[in-house]
């Protein structure tokens, strides 16, 4: 078939008479070029919009609102408007703990509404449901991934056709189903399960040691309110007794059985008891707000709590130093997250060790497509739906990487040791505490017991010496002194109680045992 023939039997030349391979040839130069200008003023029309896109897209990162960083360095950073309403929001959605302003709360009440409603507690919690997301995420590898994919494609552009070049179009629509499945790697998914299993059961055992710490906190800061409370019942008895030895001194004064300086000395020690009760008052409000910070409530909240005089505590010391020592170490939380760290660890050194072998994966995928094409010298053409279907079996093993997999299994074996070494400096720290703890419980019983005889005595001196002091018996200086050292007695021994009670709990606490008695509660 000659040229005139080709070009009769395309569009172009149907109906159109060949008169010579000459006039034809100087047709299709004619055609070449009128095609190469159009292409040339497509190509300068599509670059006119993409420099109009680019200048508009940059005209829009630079006028956009909002302020990254602050212009000056010298000024604070100012935020977006209506952000201050949304921070706002922000930090009073959560507030969930109500208070009872007429109720007394006792200290297993407080422990209860420390337990729902403390910020720290739900952090830990939504910690915990994280790592076990994360262990269901790599139980996941344990089965196939399957996929629905759906590919749609056009193209358009110029190929070389014997002598010309002509414009193609073509158009592809694809819908399939991949999938993809870890037949064998040599234990490295098991190995990842356990990590992260060790690792949810170090996050449950965080819980358990944010849940510990928030309830011996609670019960400090309550016998801290109640120190206070009792610092200021001192300090009101104080005030009450310094202004009795007042009146009596300027009832003296005024039958002339007293002198001035004596008066002054009277009134001076009232005015310093007053002082003395109002910081007392202040401190009240103080410990307060932070027994109800930690409960979850505005520190602003009105609360009371069980007097102290209507809290028992123990007659005598009965603790085994050596079986405490060894409970501590079996029911502290940190040492059992760290034991999960270690375990952790271990995993990760199998799973370093599993890379160095093959792995057996097994992929396919499944679907249609349709195809359709035109050449702009020739008709469309169109061919779908039709089925297609792949499968392969891959066995992949890497024999050279510079050294990564060497060295993430030596990071891993020095993760174990890094954990090893933690715990036995957290036994060490846990026997010192325990100790610690139980030397002040000791200490604290002997100071209650000692506080208790000085309020006895102190008061008998007191009321001997205002009793004198009103017959004449006894100097201004003598009944001051007495009520100065009552009211150090009255102090120490609400400071004796609220410390022995402190240091019952920290005990309890550094053993563990506040833990295993909160797990033995059931809650509603």
């Amino acid at each position: 078939m000659d040229l005139a023939q080709k070009v009769s039997d395309h569009p172009w030349g149907r109906g159109a008479e060949p008169h010579s391979v000459l006039a034809l040839s100087s047709r299709d130069g004619d055609a070449q070029e009128v095609a190469v200008k159009s292409m040339i003023d497509t190509s300068r029309a599509w670059a006119g919009r993409l420099l109009v896109f680019a200048g508009a897209m940059l005209c829009a990162l630079r006028c956009a609102p909002g302020q990254l960083i602050s212009v000056e360095g010298e000024k604070p950073f100012q935020p977006p408007s209506g952000f201050a309403s949304k921070q706002r929001e922000a930090a009073e959605r959560d507030r969930r703990t109500r208070i009872e302003a007429d109720h007394p709360y006792t200290l297993s009440e407080l422990v209860d509404l420390a337990e729902r409603y403390n910020p720290s507690t739900r952090a830990a919690w939504e910690n915990a449901r994280a790592a076990a997301a994360r262990l269901g995420i790599a139980r996941s590898d344990l089965l196939p991934a399957l996929n629905a994919v759906a590919l749609a494609n056009t193209t358009r552009q110029g190929i070389l056709f014997n002598d010309i070049v002509v414009q193609q179009t073509l158009g592809v629509f694809q819908p399939m189903l991949q999938l993809n499945y870890l037949i064998f790697d040599f234990g490295g998914r098991s190995a990842r399960i356990d990590e992260a299993r060790q690792q949810l059961l170090g996050a449950n055992l965080s819980f358990n040691r944010t849940f510990l710490d928030v309830l011996f906190e609670t019960m400090r800061r309550y016998y801290e309110l109640l120190n206070s409370v009792g610092q200021r019942d001192a300090a009101q008895a104080n005030f009450d007794n310094a202004e009795t030895v007042r009146k009596a001194v300027d009832a003296r004064l005024n039958v002339g059985l007293a002198t001035l300086p004596d008066a002054l000395e009277a009134r001076a020690a009232a005015a310093q008891a007053n002082f003395t009760l109002q910081a007392a008052i202040g401190d009240v409000d103080i410990r307060r707000g932070d027994l109800l910070s930690l409960l979850g409530a505005a520190p602003s909240e009105r609360l009371q709590v069980q007097p102290l005089a209507e809290i028992p505590t123990p007659e005598h010391l009965d603790i085994d130093v050596p079986q405490a020592t060894e409970r501590s170490l079996s029911l502290r939380p940190e040492i059992g997250q760290q034991t999960a760290e270690r375990e952790a660890a271990r995993a990760e050194i199998r799973a370093a060790r599993s890379a160095f072998f093959p792995s057996l994966q097994l992929q396919g995928e499944v679907g249609v497509y349709r195809t359709y094409g035109k050449q702009d010298l020739f008709p469309g053409g169109y061919v779908g739906p039709q089925g297609e279907w792949n499968v392969n079996a891959t066995l992949e093993w890497d024999l050279f990487d510079g050294g990564r997999r060497s060295n993430q299994l030596a990071e891993a074996r020095a993760n174990e040791r890094r954990a090893q070494a933690q715990i036995d400096q957290t036994r060490d720290e846990v026997e010192q505490q325990v100790w610690t703890a139980y030397v002040t419980v000791r200490t604290a019983f002997y100071q209650r017991d000692a506080a208790a005889a000085l309020l006895a005595a102190s008061q008998s001196s007191y009321n001997a010496a205002l009793r004198a002091y009103q017959l004449g018996l006894r100097s201004t200086v003598d009944v001051v002194s007495a009520q100065r050292t009552l009211a150090q007695a009255l102090s120490s021994d609400v400071s004796a109680r609220t410390t022995l009670l402190t240091g019952l709990a920290d005990f309890a606490y550094r053993t563990g045992d506040l833990l295993q008695e909160a797990s033995r509660k059931s809650h509603p």
